[in-house]
C-alpha cells in the first residue's frame, strides 16, 4: 500500500462539493507514518538541500516536521495561530476563502540567514504557506524548501509557490478535486 492510499477522502467537508483529504487515516497507521517519516528522511538526509532547522504549520506540520527534526537531528520551530505563543512574537495576517486568519511565530525562533525546510500536511491554495514563509522572511530567514505529504494541483498552490521562486516537494497528490 502507497501513502496516498492511506489517506481517507470524506466528501462534502467542510462544505458541499469539498472532497478532503483527510490524513489522520495515514498517520494513525504505523507503517502508513513511517512511509511519510522515511520518505522526508531519505530525501533530506542526502543533504542536496541544505537547512538548518524545521519550522512546522499548526497543526499537523508539528506532527511531520517534529518526527522529522528528530530523524535529521534539526531544531524544529512552530508556528502557531495567533495567541498560542507564549513569548514575543511576530504575526501575519492572510486571506482565506471567507475571511482571514493570522499565524505567529516568536521573534527569536529564525535568525538572518538561517534556512528553513518548512513543513505542513496538506498544500492547497497555498494561503497558509505564504504566509507562514512571510513570517521567516520577515526574521531574515531564508526557505531552503517546502515539503508536504498532499498536494492538491488542481486548486493551485502549488503554482503560487512556485511563482514567488519557493521550491516545493510533495509525496502525493489528488488531482480533479
Amino acid at each position: 500500500m502507497t501513502i496516498k492510499s492511506r489517506i481517507r477522502t470524506i466528501p462534502d467537508h467542510p462544505k458541499k462539493g469539498i472532497m478532503f483529504r483527510d490524513i489522520t487515516t495515514l498517520i494513525k497507521d504505523p507503517v502508513g507514518f513511517r512511509l511519510v517519516i522515511d520518505n522526508f528522511t531519505q530525501r533530506y538526509i542526502k543533504g542536496d538541500i541544505d537547512f538548518d532547522t524545521i519550522v512546522g504549520i499548526e497543526s499537523r506540520g508539528f506532527i511531520i516536521g517534529g518526527a522529522l527534526s528528530y530523524t535529521l537531528g534539526k531544531g524544529f520551530v512552530p508556528v502557531r495561530k495567533k495567541g498560542k505563543l507564549p513569548a514575543e512574537t511576530i504575526s501575519h495576517e492572510y486571506a482565506l476563502e471567507y475571511g482571514t486568519d493570522t499565524i505567529e511565530i516568536h521573534k527569536d525562533a529564525i535568525f538572518k540567514g538561517m534556512k528553513v525546510l518548512l513543513v505542513d500536511d496538506l498544500l492547497a491554495t497555498g494561503g497558509t504557506a505564504l504566509a507562514a514563509a512571510a513570517l521567516i522572511e520577515k526574521l531574515g530567514g531564508v526557505i531552503s524548501e517546502m515539503a508536504f505529504i498532499v498536494n492538491l494541483p488542481d486548486v493551485g498552490g502549488a503554482k503560487k509557490l512556485a511563482d514567488k521562486g519557493y521550491k516545493a516537494y510533495f509525496q502525493a497528490e489528488f488531482e480533479g478535486d
